[in-house]
């Protein structure tokens, strides 16, 4: 039975692997929701609400 070859070495891992101890685990991301559910940012006046009066 052959032994085990070691693993290839990966940088783009090994410098994830850095920051992640430097910086700490990424903030889980948020789910964004559509904009036909977000809330207006800015009020209609009370005129161009009910209608032309």
């Amino acid at each position: 039975m052959k032994p085990k070859r070691p693993e290839k070495f990966d940088q783009e891992n090994e410098v994830r692997a850095i920051a992640r101890e430097r910086v700490g685990t990424v903030k889980p991301s948020r789910v964004i929701t559509p904009k036909s559910l977000k809330k207006p940012k800015h009020k209609k006046p009370p005129a161009t609400e009910n209608g032309p009066e």
